[in-house]
């Protein structure tokens, strides 16, 4: 097999700058063409001709990078550039054969080290480019948390995010500039937390958390209590919510469709199953969008895509998802048509009905495509006068299906 070149070169510089490369890794940024990187990266390396600086964000400088294949482009990272870093978008972008990496420990590794952590027992939470209140899904009583800020102000939203979670006793430890020779440590809690302290740009927490009695804690299996929602009862119960997810199957980077989203439960849900999975929500009803944007913050899924619009007009142009739940609107004319023309093969397709005309729908569904019918019926305890007794819900029916590689 041919190798091809490597025309991209990624080098990770830490606090020790340019002292601390290798020869291998000085040579390729004095070799380079250009070299790409932030201003304290470049700041670092004794060359001030053909460098660029990254813009913020700099997703969409990624395509420009793309651009200049052929060119010898160095790209300058911290800590490990596959763990959260650029190194690991470009990867993605790039054949592994066209680039190569100097990297170095991440600065998750030398905080477990520092901490005396286990590092497969503690969670990695980055708002590098992301919102902080991802945080929210890390959240558990004596959960070990690692937690990169994205500048200077980020430990202010986080321990007041934790404070009003009712993590407030958790101890944390800031580190600033880990791993360097200007690595400095700070301890508080979110409720001693320093608001007039200036730290560096380069920092970031470990957090040992400390849930107060009655703290709101969610697990990430689906099947969520009611009350972890702000509703107007337009919601999939918890036992049908389970149910549906079961047959949707989270997995990995995948997305879903959730349309007539309600509450946002579902798309919910799913995103906080499986790493890195991602969800659209459609709805309808302006208040409910808005409402989904509240519930995905507080359960740690900020990410969640909102439509505020009506399907099937709102699929249109959206990304082929891998599973579609449809909790309303099956009555629109060519929804199931539509969902099952745009679902991936290998994709699930799961519809709940409660009345016999969307029950008609799901056979009909069924006829034409295949997969399942199930009738849901939970019946819950309470008061009957001065006894308890059994108070049935409304009977549920789901439609599930997986889409053939080889489809019509």
């Amino acid at each position: 097999m041919q190798h091809k070149t490597p025309w991209l070169t990624i080098v990770s510089i830490g606090e020790d700058g340019w002292e601390g490369l290798s020869e291998a890794a000085r040579k390729a940024v004095l070799a380079a063409d250009v070299v790409i990187g932030g201003a304290r990266h470049l700041a670092m390396i004794p060359r001030t001709d053909n460098i660029e600086e990254w813009p913020s964000p700099i997703k969409s400088y990624l395509d420009a990078v793309l651009a200049r294949k052929g060119e010898n482009i160095c790209v300058l990272a911290t800590g490990d550039p596959m763990f959260y870093g650029v190194g690991a978008r470009l990867a993605r972008l790039v054949p592994r054969e066209e680039m190569r990496i100097f990297t170095r420990l991440s600065a998750y590794a030398l905080i477990c080290a520092a901490m005396g952590w286990s590092e497969p027992d503690c969670t990695l939470v980055t708002a590098c480019g992301r919102p902080v209140e991802q945080l929210n899904a890390a959240l558990f009583d004596n959960a070990r948390i690692v937690f990169y800020s994205a500048d200077e102000t980020t430990p202010a939203e986080a321990v007041k995010l934790l404070a009003e979670g009712g993590f407030g006793e958790s101890q944390i430890t800031l580190f600033e500039n880990a791993g360097g020779p200007k690595e400095a440590r700070h301890e508080f809690t979110p409720l001693t937390f320093p608001q007039e302290r200036e730290f560096s740009r380069l920092n970031a927490l470990a957090i040992e958390c400390k849930a107060a009695p009655g703290a709101a804690i969610y697990a990430k299996i689906p099947g969520l209590s009611e009350s972890a929602y702000e509703t107007d009862g337009q919601i999939t119960r918890r036992d049908v919510r389970a149910a549906a997810l079961a047959r949707l199957s989270p997995r990995p980077g995948e997305l879903l469709w959730d349309i007539g989203a309600g509450s946002g439960s579902i798309g919910i849900e799913w995103m906080r199953a499986a790493h890195e999975a991602s969800a659209i929500a459609i709805e309808v009803n302006e208040k409910r969008a808005t409402r989904i944007a509240a519930n995905a913050a507080r359960l740690g899924v900020p990410k969640l895509k909102i439509i505020n619009a009506k399907a099937p007009a709102a699929l249109e142009d959206l990304t082929p998802p891998d599973a579609i739940f449809i909790g309303g609107g099956l009555g629109q004319k060519a929804m199931l048509e539509t969902c099952w023309q745009a679902i991936k093969p290998g994709g699930r397709l799961c519809a709940n009905g409660v009345t016999l005309e969307t029950e008609a729908l799901l056979f009909a569904a069924m006829q034409r495509y295949g997969g399942e019918m199930t009738r849901i019926e939970v019946s819950r305890a309470g008061p009957i006068g001065s006894f308890m007794g059994w108070k049935p819900a409304r009977p549920v029916t789901i439609w599930s299906v997986t889409k053939p590689f080889e489809s019509t």
